[in-house]
């Protein structure tokens, strides 16, 4: 069993930054790519950005590309999400995924674990 556990999010006014963590606990050494997903309401879940756990081959949306970054830690099982200049189309609900691939996955349905889910929301 693998359970991911986020933390960060919050408030933020526009042009602002976060940083979400998600770290991983349980059998975790089939989770070989990690991603951030997110969900505004009334829309679908997003994929955001995702890195692989042998190469760190990182892949992001176009929305946030510039904007975010993805960078994890293999010794402890870590990802994180920089999120800067932050604007209000940015405001959702941000999960942390995790798939038993190599591959990169930026569907819902390609990846087998999910974090709890935290908000973040960009206003004046």
């Amino acid at each position: 069993q693998v359970e991911l556990l986020q933390s960060g999010g919050g408030l933020v006014h526009p042009g602002g930054s976060l940083r979400l963590s998600c770290e991983a606990v349980g059998r975790t050494w089939d989770m070989y790519y990690m991603a951030w997903f997110r969900q505004a309401p009334g829309k679908e879940r997003d994929f955001v950005a995702g890195i692989s756990r042998y190469d760190n081959t990182i892949y992001y949306s176009d929305s946030v590309k510039g904007r975010f970054t993805i960078s994890r830690d293999n010794a402890r099982n870590t990802i994180h999400l920089q999120m800067n200049s932050l604007k209000p189309d940015d405001t959702a609900v941000y999960y942390c995924a995790a798939r038993r691939s190599t591959m990169r996955g930026t569907g819902e349905s390609d990846y087998h674990y999910w974090g709890q889910g935290t908000q973040v929301a960009v206003s004046s």
